[in-house]
């Protein structure tokens, strides 16, 4: 597993972050056996706070597997911190805002929002801040969590992300290559993209699929595999979620092309492929940490007034992922937490 240079220090900064958060949140002092025995699933004893009730809020569609590991994540750090944890997503902006205000109106004691569609929520995040309910946002729209009012921003840097898959491919001598994006108006895939772009050493072109129809994203990417072989054949295609390399290595087969499928982000499947040799490498922002994180910080800022990271963002990614590292991985993505 390879970690971007450029987000090298602050990856390994969250990494500790998440170490010291578990040791504030319930660690026992005595170790060994007796400790072992009353750790409940979050790694810890149950912490004896007042109880929380925590909300998140995603862009989630249906079906994206990512979101259920972010889930796993916060589940484990609400167990651990006496959290009552309510989860709820949908991929219109409009409609997260009114699920937001949903948990605004239920006084939650704090909000976890991801900010792919940023504009949609701003209003609704400014009415949670104003009512004295803490925000951290998550996952996409990094630059936007502190304009916003939001405690902190935790996620991989989009940009960051792309630009390592640029020079990743350009190490491994690819030319042109499809960079697929199954959300439009999402502005973290829009970065991912342009990332690559900017990095890569051959050309990128766009293809804008329906990401809620896997069937006709899978159409797609064949339709335009098939039409590059007149126009310049692409030998690679860069997918923006881990569901869609499976449809890429479909769509692949049905075009009779050669190209290379890479993938942000992991999942067991993912991890299958890789070890098949399907897919070449993937890009993994741990997810899992992105849940856990923001549900500690939340309850930690409530109950000893920290900020993780000061109110910067803090990175969990981005880390590429190949055949290599399958060995250390499969038993976390078997279980769902990578």
């Amino acid at each position: 597993m390879r970690t971007n240079r450029k987000a090298a220090g602050r990856t390994a900064a969250a990494l500790l972050t998440a170490c010291a958060l578990a040791l504030v949140a319930g660690c026992s002092g005595s170790g060994g056996k007796d400790s072992e025995d009353k750790a409940d699933d979050g790694g810890g004893t149950k912490a004896k706070t007042p109880r929380m009730k925590i909300a998140m809020v995603t862009h989630s569609g249906e079906g994206d597997t990512f979101w259920d590991i972010v889930q796993s994540g916060a589940e484990v750090a609400a167990a651990k911190d006496n959290v009552d944890f309510l989860y709820a997503a949908n991929k219109e902006g409009k409609e997260q805002a009114q699920l937001i205000q949903s948990y605004i109106d239920q006084d939650v004691d704090g909000l976890v929002v991801s900010l792919a569609k940023p504009e949609a929520v701003k209003a609704v995040i400014a009415k949670a801040t104003a009512a004295g309910i803490p925000v951290v946002t998550i996952n996409s729209g990094a630059e936007f969590s502190q304009p916003f009012g939001a405690l902190s921003h935790i996620g991989q840097d989009e940009a960051i992300a792309g630009e390592a898959v640029g020079e990743e491919l350009t190490r491994r001598g690819k030319k042109k290559a499809l960079c697929v994006i199954h959300e439009q108006g999402n502005v973290s895939l829009e970065e991912r993209c342009a990332g690559v772009k900017k990095a890569f050493g051959g050309t990128v072109e766009n293809l804008n699929v329906e990401g809620t129809n896997m069937p006709s994203s899978t159409s797609s990417i064949e339709a335009k595999l098939q039409s590059g072989k007149s126009t310049g054949e692409f030998d690679t295609v860069v997918t923006l979620g881990a569901p869609f390399a499976a449809a890429s290595v479909k769509a692949k087969a049905g075009a009779g092309s050669n190209a290379e499928i890479n993938t942000f982000d992991l999942n067991e499947d993912v991890v299958k492929q890789l070890k098949a040799k399907e897919i070449g490498f993937a890009v993994d922002q741990q997810p899992y940490l992105q849940g856990y994180l923001a549900v500690d910080e939340l309850w930690l800022n409530k109950n000893n007034g920290n900020v993780v990271g000061g109110g910067k963002p803090v990175l969990t990614g981005p880390a590429l992922v190949t055949e290599k590292d399958v060995p250390a991985l499969e038993k976390f993505t078997a279980r769902g937490t990578r």
